[in-house]
């Protein structure tokens, strides 16, 4: 009995419609075997639920369901959490890289859009960004193209992580802006 109930409460998670996922690449592979030539799937799988967490993952299976559904629930299981300024683009430019496989991601103004290619696409989009800048050199590789903007999404720091780190106030860490100056400014020329 306590076994159905946990198949249950397992199911009920994996069910969760709060998690999206993207298919990136889907390859056909084969195996040589004395009598002829196995064939099986590889699938790459992002998954984000689009308020600032993303992962990936890869499956293999003989039936294509079958490898997106390892790809899907092995991207679940190794998720990050990044943060995001004003919950749509990243805080400061970055550059990641696994293997031969460079990416620069710069933050952007609002209304940009997401300017990245391919997998990069996939993963902003998982993770919830709508404003960024993205190149990739290097590779066209999907899964090192997947593993080098995720490297890159590991260095991201919000102001609140780098004041705590350093035992300042978010005040502190900011650029302060000349709006004091500014507001001087029309009130002389009223003046004369």
């Amino acid at each position: 009995m306590a076994r159905d109930v946990n198949r249950r409460d397992r199911r009920d998670r994996d069910e969760n419609p709060e998690f999206q996922d993207r298919l990136v690449a889907i390859n056909r592979v084969s195996k040589t075997v004395k009598g002829g030539k196995r064939f099986g799937f590889a699938a790459l799988v992002v998954v984000g639920d689009q308020k600032g967490r993303v992962g990936f993952g890869k499956g293999k299976a003989k039936e294509v369901p079958e490898a997106i559904r390892k790809a899907t629930e092995a991207a679940k299981r190794g998720m990050i959490r990044v943060p995001l300024r004003e919950g749509r683009t990243l805080h400061h430019d970055m550059q990641g890289r696994h293997g031969a496989g460079k990416v620069v991601m710069r933050s952007a103004p609002a209304g940009t859009g997401i300017i990245a290619g391919g997998p990069m696409r996939a993963v902003f989009e998982m993770l919830g960004v709508q404003d960024v800048v993205a190149k990739s050199t290097g590779t066209q590789n999907p899964y090192n193209m997947i593993r080098a903007t995720l490297d890159g999404l590991k260095l991201e720091s919000s102001p609140r992580m780098v004041a705590s780190r350093r035992g300042k106030k978010v005040a502190d860490i900011l650029p302060k802006t000349d709006a004091a100056p500014a507001a001087d400014a029309p009130a002389e020329t009223a003046e004369a």
